[in-house]
Order: C-alpha cells, then sequence, then structure tokens
C-alpha cells in the first residue's frame, strides 16, 4: 500500500502548519517541514516546539530564505525532500505541498489511487515546443544567467539581464538535457527522488546551471523527472487543483466552495484561505474518513470560465477581486508611509527594497510607476486602483507572497489612511514630517494647478502663506487622528530617534532601523 511522504514548504500561519502536520500523519503518513528563513523564529520555534518529537514528522536540516522566482524554492525543497527520504524508508510517494493546500479527498482513496498506477505525476510539457509560457521571457529564462530577485531587486534585475545581452554572454542548457517545463505542485515516487538526488550528485553541472535560471520551480524537477523515467511512466498532470484567476493569480477558495472541491478529479487543492475556517474544518475531517465514494467530474476550470465571462456581480465561484473587497486579513501588516515629499518616501522604499524582505512598493494610487510587479495588467490604471484601493493591497500580499507591505500615501489623503486602519489587517503609520520652504511651496504650487510656470510672482506671494497653512494643517489632522501605531521621522530629529521609529515601523531590529535611518541624502530636496 502506497505510503506518502508530505513534502510542505511554508512561510506563514504557525499553527495552520501544525494542524495541516497533525491532520495528513493521522492517518500513517510523513511529513517534512521547510518553514521559510524569512519568516521569524518564534513562528518556527512554535511549530518546532509541537511536532519536534512527533515520530512521523521531520525538519529540513537548513532554513532557506525562499524569493519567488529564485533557486531558493527549489533548494528548500531538495532540502525537505533530503529529510523525508532519509527519515521515512516507507514512504513510497512523495508529495509537494504548501501551507494553503488542503486535502479534497479522504487518505484511503489517495492510497488507492496511486496503488493503482506505477507511475509519477509532475506536469512535464516541452519548455521550447509547448505554450506553457504565456508572456514575458522564455528562452531568457535558461539561456542568461538571473543572480537577482525580479520582485525586489527589479532594477538590478533588469540592468544584469540587459548587460548580459548586449555583450552577448548567451549559455548552453547542460548536455543531453531536454528542458521540461510545469506546475511545481507534483508527486513522486521514491525511486524517482533516489533518481534524482544520485544524478545531481554525479552532475553538478545540472544545479549550476539551473540555480542561475529564472523560476527554477516550474523547470527542475520537470526537467529531471524527464531526463530518468520513461514517459509511460509520467502522467503529466498535477494532482493539486489550482485556478488562476482572469489576473494571473491563484484563485482563493472559501467556506461554500466545499462541494466545488470534492467533485474535482484532484487530491489536494490550493490556495484555501486562512480565514476559511470550516471549509478547513471539513477538509481535515474529509482526509481521516473511510468507505467514501467521491463523484468525480473536471468542470471547475470551465465554470470559473463561464462565471468570471459573465461580467456580472453575485457569481457565487468567481467574483473579480473588486467584488470581494473585503477584510485584509488578521494576520497581515499594512505599513503606511505617509509623506508630502515624494522623493523622501521613495527614497526610503527603495532602501527598505534593498535592505531587507519586506516588500515595498511607492504611490500606487497617484502615480503609474509605483515599484509595482507585473499583476496581469492591473496595475496599468490609476482609476481603477482608486475606486479598488482595499483590494488592490489584497492583490499586492498575494502576488509578494508576505504578510506585510509598505506603500506610500499622501497626507491628504485622511480618509483613505483611516480606511486601511480600520481594517482587521495590523496598520502600522509612519509620517515624514518636513519642513517646506518657499521654493519647495511655488513647486507644489505648479504641480497642483493652483499657479502657471509664468504666473507674476506677486501671485504667487500673495498665495505662500495660505498653502503653507494648508499643508501643516493637513500635518496637524493626521498627528491628531489618533491611529494607534503612528510614529513620525523628520529631518530635524536626531538618526537615533529616526531609526526607532523606522524600527518600530517595520518591526526590524534597531541596527536595521538604523541603516534605513541613515539612507544617503533621505531628506535632501
Amino acid at each position: 500500500m502506497a505510503r506518502i511522504a508530505f513534502i510542505l514548504l511554508a512561510h506563514k500561519d504557525p499553527q495552520g502548519v501544525i494542524d495541516q502536520a497533525r491532520r495528513l500523519t493521522a492517518t500513517g503518513d510523513f511529513v517534512a517541514i521547510h518553514f521559510d528563513r524569512r519568516s521569524p523564529m518564534p513562528m518556527f520555534q512554535q511549530i518546532r516546539d509541537a511536532l519536534g518529537d512527533h515520530p512521523r514528522v521531520t525538519f529540513a536540516a537548513r532554513r532557506i530564505r525562499c524569493g519567488w522566482g529564485e533557486w531558493s524554492l527549489v533548494a528548500a525543497t531538495l532540502e525537505a525532500l533530503r529529510a523525508a527520504e532519509a527519515a521515512f524508508p516507507q514512504a513510497t510517494h512523495f508529495y509537494m505541498l504548501s501551507g494553503d493546500c488542503m486535502p479534497i479527498k479522504s487518505a484511503e482513496f489517495a492510497r488507492s489511487f496511486m496503488d493503482a498506477e506505477d507511475c509519477d505525476y509532475i506536469e512535464s510539457f516541452d519548455f521550447f515546443q509547448s505554450d506553457w509560457i504565456k508572456t514575458g521571457f522564455k528562452e531568457e529564462r535558461l539561456i542568461y544567467r538571473h543572480w537577482f530577485n525580479e520582485r525586489k531587486q527589479r532594477r538590478l534585475f533588469y540592468a544584469s539581464f540587459d548587460l548580459q545581452q548586449r555583450l552577448g554572454l548567451r549559455r548552453e542548457v547542460p548536455r543531453d538535457l531536454q528542458v521540461m517545463i510545469g506546475s511545481q505542485w507534483w508527486c513522486l515516487r521514491r525511486q524517482t527522488v533516489e533518481g534524482i538526488f544520485a544524478l545531481i550528485q554525479s552532475r553538478p553541472e545540472i544545479v549550476r546551471f539551473f540555480s542561475t535560471t529564472w523560476i527554477p520551480d516550474e523547470t527542475f524537477f520537470q526537467t529531471l523527472v524527464a531526463h530518468l523515467v520513461p514517459r509511460t511512466q509520467i502522467r503529466t498532470r498535477t494532482l493539486t487543483f489550482l485556478i488562476f484567476t482572469d489576473y494571473g493569480m491563484p484563485l482563493t477558495f472559501y467556506n461554500d466552495h466545499y462541494d466545488l472541491l470534492l467533485r474535482q478529479d484532484y487530491l489536494f487543492s490550493r490556495k484555501i484561505s486562512p480565514e476559511a475556517l470550516e471549509l478547513r474544518e471539513r477538509l481535515g475531517a474529509l482526509w481521516q474518513s473511510e468507505g467514501l465514494d467521491f463523484a468525480l467530474v473536471s468542470e471547475g476550470r470551465r465554470l470559473f470560465a463561464f462565471l468570471t465571462g459573465r461580467g456580472r456581480i453575485g457569481r457565487r465561484f468567481a467574483p473579480r477581486f473588486w467584488e470581494t473587497d473585503g477584510s485584509l486579513g488578521h494576520q497581515r501588516v499594512v505599513h503606511i508611509l505617509v509623506a508630502k515629499k515624494w522623493h523622501v518616501a521613495k527614497r526610503l522604499t527603495a532602501a527598505i527594497r534593498a535592505r531587507s524582505d519586506i516588500p515595498a512598493v511607492d504611490y500606487i494610487f497617484n502615480e503609474s510607476e509605483a515599484n509595482l510587479p507585473d499583476m496581469g495588467g492591473v496595475e496599468s490604471s490609476l482609476n481603477k486602483r482608486e475606486r479598488h484601493r482595499r483590494a488592490l493591497v489584497k492583490l499586492l500580499f498575494d502576488q509578494f507572497e508576505s504578510d506585510h507591505l509598505v506603500f506610500c500615501v499622501d497626507p491628504s489623503a485622511l480618509s483613505l489612511i483611516a480606511d486601511f486602519d480600520g481594517d482587521r489587517a495590523e496598520t502600522r503609520i509612519l509620517f515624514v514630517d518636513s519642513r517646506f520652504d518657499d521654493a519647495y511651496i511655488r513647486g507644489h504650487m505648479e504641480r497642483v494647478g493652483l499657479v502657471s510656470r509664468d504666473a507674476p510672482a506677486e501671485l504667487a506671494d500673495r498665495l505662500l502663506p495660505i498653502m503653507r497653512s494648508d499643508l501643516e494643517h493637513e500635518a496637524d489632522r493626521l498627528k491628531e487622528a489618533g491611529f494607534a501605531q503612528f510614529g513620525t521621522i523628520s529631518e530635524t530629529a536626531a538618526t537615533e530617534r529616526n531609526a526607532l521609529a523606522i524600527a518600530s515601523f517595520l518591526g526590524v531590529s534597531p541596527e536595521e532601523g538604523r541603516a534605513l535611518a541613515e539612507t544617503p541624502y533621505l531628506f535632501s530636496d
């Protein structure tokens, strides 16, 4: 009978990880956990304390700091896979999961399913001939080296790419490998996993090559499995049900999706909302059930495509993101950087991106170019961003796969700040208290269209005190609004005071706060 070792990659919700591991092992299966090193140590310690002595749970020997599109995701998977292969000799299959996955069948059904065929389940399409990649880089993922994170080090990522292009620094794929591509969610037999470890040990150039490709979690295992295993023993599919929305984001499932999920011809599903407690409880009980029959269909994606194509509000299974503009989630932290001098705020967000793992974008509701990631075109319209601002921020959390997000707001947008402060998410506000000389105020009046560049000097002089009073009033309103987590930095404050405010705002160490406070020319005009 099949025995499954689940390879569980997680970076948040430690109690959810604990509950998931206990559910999966309650039926005699195994779990190997890799918990992202980016996440706070107390979270990981909570998991270790709860599961450290569990006989069917093991941990990756090393915690790796993971980033989307990086080799680090594959490295973390290999760490957990090695731990599972060594700790659980009884395991016949190794199944890749994330912390957002839940079973949609029983363990009894899953074992019978795997016993029915001696094969591996992994999407494995020809990298160059298939249309698996719809947009963006294709061969560029492989023939150029990628050392930087495209989301957090965007300028370095593209500068490195452009330089390699100009210098003609193309490279070849390792000999005799046909590169394949597919979903990172797979289920492999023990002999396949052992073959992968033997191959990369005997041919280190394979790891060297894939470690500098872009998004290698979509190519590394897919290529090696196809290289090692006869095609007759590969089922080019995933056993994990997921749907991508028309904005290129994984659809999140909630409590009323239970019946839909059970009908799908898959064993697990992602992404299950952490707030869908009823759904999680029902699916957890389902995994331990016996003697159940499942009426399998595969209408999930077609149903979703049909519903989203109707363009109407009220669709049960597939509302567009702005129609479910609810809470950001109590586990998330919104960091709002408020500054009238936009260039100061943007210098600080650039420093945050360079010095930390916290995603930081700029004036997302005011400027087209705000250091946003590619979001399938949603980010291109300022009008759409402003109409659905909380939904946009929620989408950014998902896109960055983080529970933290920094973005910039003008102090005039007090109602917007109050809106986020009223959410169930934790909201922290850092105000850049600036001084405004006459030259700045004149420039500001031109920028907002109050006066033209060639307006008489006398007119600008008459408006100066009025505009100065208006700017001071904006700052006073913000300070007096009574926000619970409100800090201030300014060019007149001591560096140590600014450092402590920044550290508290971001939840980083005082040393990291000081490094950010000492950003060169931070307050310069």
